[in-house]
């Protein structure tokens, strides 16, 4: 039984801790709040914020885990190329972990590896953005540095008639995969817990699928949904509430999932019949 310390407990956390428990794994499952998704169905939680160096040092020095696993942007990425010195195992690496948290820094280095990339700049004022956007030509797309679960950003990779232009990459699961949980045999979620543990991946299967999220307009604690017996009762659809404890605007609280013909209609239909109440 391998013994894995997550860093980071969201909905993307909690669907790999489901994955890895599957397979046996033993789960600490850390993140800056208590109650965070993750820590509801792992082994043990630790609350504490990642971005701290002396709590993140100390969890790792505590639960001695067989693999490190990062799930969300925000962490003291130094202490990861530290300790991967020391022996433990970070995946996929400390270095892709520090490298790929920071979207200028993983951007930097697929320049100097030759990958084409679309034209880039940085700003750090309303006013040198729009400098800089001159500068490239619009329409552009304005990212930040560094933000999880998809907030102030769209695509990781640019699709044009002829060709695919890097933008970014995670060394994690992303919210752009939920979809996975409806659309193919092995979730994303899976997908990432057999890679790390080292076993095999068979042929994927896949389906049409599509996901929309199901969000809260204002902020509260102890959030419950109306409206999920109905947006279940259309065939193909499933939904996943994420179960975070407190709600705030655009905050993503559930998905709903659709397969088959029109699934991204129905899976919209579905998720504007949820409503968070709080």
């Amino acid at each position: 039984m391998k013994k894995i310390l997550l860093l980071g407990s969201g909905e993307l956390g909690k669907e790999f801790v489901i994955s890895a428990k599957r397979l046996g794994c033993h789960v600490i499952a850390c993140d800056s709040y208590a109650g965070a998704p993750a820590m509801q169905v792992a082994d043990e939680f630790c609350v504490f914020s990642m971005l701290d160096e002396a709590p993140l040092r100390a969890a790792i020095a505590k639960y001695q885990p067989d693999l490190i696993v990062p799930e969300i942007e925000a962490i003291r990425t130094e202490v990861l190329l530290d300790v991967e010195k020391q022996g433990f195992e970070v995946i996929p690496s400390a270095r892709a972990a520090n490298l790929t948290m920071n979207r200028d820094r993983i951007r930097d280095v697929a320049v100097g590896l030759g990958v084409r990339t679309a034209k880039f700049s940085y700003a750090e004022s309303a006013e040198e953005l729009m400098a800089r956007a001159t500068e490239i030509g619009f329409p552009v797309v304005i990212k930040p540095v560094m933000r999880s679960s998809g907030k102030g950003q769209s695509v990781e990779f640019f699709v044009t008639k002829d060709e695919v232009i890097f933008s970014e990459l995670s060394p994690r699961p992303h919210d752009t995969g939920m979809v996975t949980l409806i659309s193919q045999n092995l979730s994303e979620f899976d997908l990432h817990a057999r890679a790390i543990l080292g076993l095999p991946i068979p042929s994927i299967e896949c389906v049409e699928g599509a996901s929309a999220v199901v969000l809260a307009d204002k902020e509260g604690s102890n959030p419950t949904f109306t409206g999920v017996e109905a947006a279940l009762a259309e065939p193909g659809v499933d939904v996943r509430i994420f179960g975070k404890p407190t709600t705030r605007p655009y905050r993503r609280m559930a998905v709903a999932l659709a397969k088959g013909p029109g699934a991204l209609q129905r899976a919209r239909d579905a998720a504007a019949k949820i409503k968070v109440v709080v």
